[in-house]
């Protein structure tokens, strides 16, 4: 280890440990990095550039924050909440299926974890906890394991991340995470109807089966948001940037025309957030550029890779390793740090052992998520706690179940890979050796 890359990483922890945000840490490290080897600081400004520059795909994460933002924003999320009500709400713990499903579904819409757990997550936990059918508890933690999905089944920003650093295709990531996504909320109702008939949680009043057809056309036009997007880039008419845009224009065309739940004052604030938000996530991607051109000047990727082949580590136990790796660091890094600065390290050795990058990327992304409801630090109990009031004990007491059931589906993604690749293989995919 050279003297500069020691002082950029104990730069890294430090300006960490004292509570700044990680993209600003990264960037203080970086240029540490670059002003003890006697680099000029332009070299950031050059990587930074030539990285954004070159990565299309890049724009494709403000878009999906808009579309999101304005889903949340109209009444598109009551008219999905009444459909699912309607179709599983009859059943024992229906509230929690309607939970999950409403989460499988919004998912196909937003790209987002942290926007369906603030978005309809808040409105179904209240609607599980308004007449002392659930504990608030419960009713969080099962929100906050249902929108780990949200990133799952396409589209998904963190996919697109991966790619970002992977050179993988992004069509084929969003093909292999819709079964994995399905994988993961069927277990997760498994789970809550198992705890339902244990703890005796009461039956809803089932909606007559009168008004399923008409809950069901009114809530056509949002269900129809994810095949758009996926016949787009599937149909060859656009690329997953543009497609992107389409499902923003879509969403913005649904909910001021169609549903005219939009104002132009809403749409000015939605506007607003999201530009916050996808600054937020730019500034971590530029970071991250900039600390990739630190590790590969310092061929850390090379070392590792040759270093785990010569001790002749086998695929899967690679595999397992990496996993277990990051179902730690998720307990206390975000996603987006994982996937830009921690993922890339391991490229190499998936490319010299033969392992699949969209198997490795969906994998890896379905860990990330994990990370987000795993104590200390999930990001995804913060901002249930920050949106509903309900104390973060409560929440951790009642998540450890859903949080088993989550790693449970991630260790058959990993030893049987088609539940990921099969999708992709029906489109033409072919992976690699």
């Amino acid at each position: 280890m050279t003297l500069e890359f020691f002082l950029c990483i104990v730069s890294l922890f430090v300006v960490a440990g004292i509570g700044a945000p990680i993209a600003y840490a990264i960037l203080v490290a970086a240029i540490v990095y670059l002003a003890a080897g006697g680099q000029s600081i332009g070299v950031a400004g050059k990587v930074l550039m030539d990285g954004l520059y070159q990565s299309f795909i890049i724009l494709a994460v403000p878009l999906f924050v808009v579309a999101a933002n304005i889903m949340n924003a109209g009444t598109i999320t009551d008219r999905l909440l009444r459909f699912c009500v309607a179709w599983v709400g009859r059943f024992r713990g229906g509230l929690g299926h309607v939970n999950v499903v409403a989460s499988l579904i919004f998912s196909g819409m937003s790209g987002s974890a942290v926007a369906d757990a603030a978005g309809i997550g808040k409105i179904i936990i209240v609607m599980m906890t308004r007449s002392g059918q659930y504990p608030r508890g419960y009713a969080a933690a099962l929100t906050a394991a249902s929108a780990t999905i949200g990133p799952i089944i396409p589209p998904s920003i963190p996919m697109v991340l991966y790619a970002l650093v992977s050179n993988s295709s992004i069509g084929y990531l969003f093909l292999g995470g819709i079964i994995p996504g399905l994988l993961m909320g069927i277990l997760l109702m498994a789970m809550n109807s198992w705890l339902s008939y244990r703890r005796g949680y009461a039956l809803e009043d089932p909606v007559p089966i009168r008004k399923l057809p008409g809950l069901t056309v009114n809530a056509v036009p949002a269900l129809l948001m994810p095949v758009i997007l996926l016949y787009g880039i599937y149909g060859g008419v656009t690329t997953p940037t543009e497609a992107a845009a389409v499902a923003a224009a879509y969403a913005l065309i649904l909910a001021a025309a169609f549903y005219r739940a939009l104002s132009i004052k809403k749409f000015f604030q939605i506007l607003v957030d999201s530009a916050r938000t996808s600054a937020s996530i730019g500034l971590v991607i530029g970071g991250a550029l900039i600390l990739n051109y630190v590790v590969a000047s310092e061929n850390i990727p090379s070392r590792v890779a040759q270093a785990l082949v010569g001790l002749e580590v086998s695929p899967i136990l690679f595999i397992l390793g990496v996993n277990l790796l990051l179902l730690l660091l998720g307990a206390l890094l975000d996603a987006t740090t994982i996937i830009l600065v921690i993922i890339p390290l391991f490229i190499p050795t998936c490319t010299l052992l033969g392992i699949d990058l969209v198997h490795f990327g969906v994998v890896v992304v379905v860990n990330c998520m994990i990370g987000l409801i795993t104590p200390p630090y999930g990001i995804l109990l913060f901002v249930i706690n920050a949106v509903t009031r309900i104390p973060i004990v409560e929440i951790i007491t009642e998540s450890w179940l859903f949080l088993a059931v989550l790693v449970s589906a991630l260790l058959l993604m990993i030893v049987i890979p088609d539940i990921v690749l099969w999708l992709p293989r029906q489109f033409g995919y072919s992976p690699s050796p």
